[in-house]
């Protein structure tokens, strides 16, 4: 079973940073793993994924301004964010294992209870 732990969010003004933690455990298929986020009345939408490969895909939203990194030998991953706006708050989850094969597939990610972010202008 895979357990899957966010770090890192708080509070900070516009065009400040914060960097996001994610600590994946247990016995996982995958090394696909990825950053979503949840705004109130809003949908969860995927921000950056990492492949079986190693190949990211950013959100134009975040492009730019985000960076994602993976230490696949402690199965963490990182999110630094930069460049703050306050369209950028919201609950960020980090989802692991969600990769059947070389294919993405969100729906059988493992999920992180979320980390909220918040920033003020």
């Amino acid at each position: 079973q895979v357990h899957v732990a966010e770090s890192g969010g708080g509070s900070v003004q516009a065009g400040g940073s914060l960097r996001l933690s994610c600590a994946a455990s247990g016995y996982t298929r995958s090394s696909c793993m990825g950053w979503f986020r949840q705004a109130p009345g809003k949908e969860r939408d995927q921000i950056v994924g990492i492949d079986s490969n190693g190949r990211t895909t950013y959100a134009d939203s975040v492009k730019g301004r985000f960076t994602v990194s993976q230490d696949n030998a402690k199965n963490t991953l990182y999110l630094q964010m930069n460049s703050l706006k306050p369209e950028d708050s919201a609950m960020y989850y980090c989802a692991a294992d969600c990769c059947d094969g070389a294919s993405w597939y969100s729906t059988i990610c493992t999920w992180g209870q979320g980390t909220q972010v918040t920033v003020s202008s």
